[in-house]
């Protein structure tokens, strides 16, 4: 509980009033949710997060993250390896149930702050961590974003194509067939519309995604391949379809950012 302290009543009398933990709704106190970036790649943390950021961490002893190995190795990195084996990590993944993740809500208990943390870049983009922040939302707990490095802004950045239109189309159909068809779809309203589309792949998928652009996108189509981006060997391009033809690159299991204009 927090200090006690006397207030006079209208009558002029003494009274006692403690302050607890509650939120002045007579509901427990609870944490606040902050979304803490993490590096693209193998970079050293304090190549690409804020310094205020890093600092941050030692505050955290509670972590929900996609991999505790990554998550574990960058706090290592970032300056907490002394105290890893202190703290306490929840998964939220692809496999992760729905009514697990209902349950997360009590991290909060206690005015605990809980920290998010993605595999890579910043949380709850493209990240499944979004279903956190979503909980949190309708739990009344506050969300407080870090700043740091995003892939898709980033790429956009580099790209030359429209800054100010542009959507996310998230991860593309794996079926050849269907990938095709929504890419045709994708090159259509850019065109129509004047709008930058930007997507993302599965790094084993890379090559075939764009094999499916070379064969059913404009010759005229300008297309942005960023790969690695934010590290030594990073490739941002770009050019048309027709250019891409010519030198096609093999991009490999690179995380990469498509970014397309019809």
């Amino acid at each position: 509980m927090k200090e006690t302290e006397e207030k006079m009543t209208e009558t002029g009398e003494k009274t006692t009033v403690t302050e607890g933990k509650g939120n002045g709704t007579g509901k427990p106190r609870r944490g606040r949710l902050f979304l803490i970036p993490s590096p693209l790649g193998d970079n050293a943390p304090e190549e690409v997060i804020p310094l205020p950021v890093l600092k941050s961490l030692e505050r955290f002893s509670t972590f929900v993250v996609e991999e505790v190995r990554t998550a574990r190795r960058y706090l290592s990195r970032a300056g907490l390896k002394g105290r890893i084996q202190e703290l306490q990590f929840h998964e939220l993944n692809e496999h992760t149930r729905p009514e697990e993740i209902e349950t997360y809500v009590r991290l909060f208990d206690g005015g605990n702050d809980v920290a998010l943390i993605s595999e890579a870049g910043l949380p709850a983009v493209a990240d499944p961590g979004a279903q956190l922040v979503e909980l949190a939302h309708r739990h009344g707990i506050e969300v407080v974003p870090e700043v740091g490095p995003s892939s898709l802004m980033l790429a956009l950045m580099a790209s030359g194509l429209n800054g100010q239109s542009f959507a996310f189309c998230g991860y593309l159909p794996a079926k050849p067939e269907e990938r095709k068809a929504r890419l045709r779809a994708i090159e259509k309203l850019s065109a129509s519309s004047g709008q930058t589309q930007i997507f993302i792949e599965t790094p084993y998928r890379n090559d075939s995604l764009l094999a499916d652009l070379l064969s059913c996108c404009r010759p005229g189509t300008r297309l942005c391949i960023a790969a690695d981006v934010t590290l030594p060997d990073a490739f941002i391009r770009t050019a048309t379809i027709a250019e891409w033809k010519k030198t096609r690159p093999v991009i490999g299991k690179r995380p990469c950012v498509f970014i397309l204009q019809g």
